[in-house]
């Protein structure tokens, strides 16, 4: 049931992944629950690129490599997370957003349209038993120095996947009657 997968989904980080490989097929099926997230005037701005094997490598060095470069003061362990997180999962996608060429609608309704796209695929890594964790460090700003970005396609962030053997912890949110408010 979709309320019990929406009260599951949990952040997995790469740390916690094991070296189970994720399979083409479910790739496919999460980037095709994505596909179906809500857009207005059917823009369909998200834009994936993902990422296994030596890609992930490439992409953790060049992510440790541009930080050093970047900020005047870099902690090895940050260098160090950098580098290997990307290749301890089990595939990595870049989340990017296509702006529409006609701007027919404002940014930000395109950013919530691919939010909502991953929202669809971190439900569905659930329902398959895949860790996921959406990260948005400050340097995708220098990703077009990685990827070949069309014109007014830039990169949201990093949607991570794993397996893993580590018992996930239970969640509480506070109670929605607190964010609520009833008009009549």
């Amino acid at each position: 049931m979709i309320f019990d997968l929406i009260q599951e989904r949990r952040s997995v980080f790469p740390s916690s992944y094991n070296t189970k490989p994720i399979a083409k097929k479910d790739i496919e099926r999460i980037l095709e629950a994505a596909n179906w997230a809500p857009n207005h005037k059917k823009t369909e701005p998200w834009r994936f690129k993902v990422l296994q094997g030596d890609s992930q490598k490439r992409l953790g060095e060049f992510l440790s490599a541009k930080y050093q470069e970047v900020d005047p003061k870099p902690k090895q362990i940050k260098i160090k997370k950098l580098l290997e997180n990307p290749v301890k999962a089990g595939a990595l996608i870049a989340i990017c957003m296509q702006r529409d060429a006609n701007e027919s609608v404002p940014e930000w309704e395109e950013i919530a349209a691919t939010a909502m796209a991953v929202q669809n695929m971190w439900l569905c890594c659930t329902e398959l038993g895949i860790g996921s964790y959406w990260s948005s460090p400050g340097l995708i700003k220098h990703m077009g120095e990685f990827f070949d970005f069309n014109e007014g396609e830039r990169c949201l962030g990093f949607f991570f996947m794993g397996y893993s053997d580590v018992e996930l912890p239970e969640v509480t949110r506070n109670p929605i009657e607190d964010k609520v408010v009833w008009m009549d």
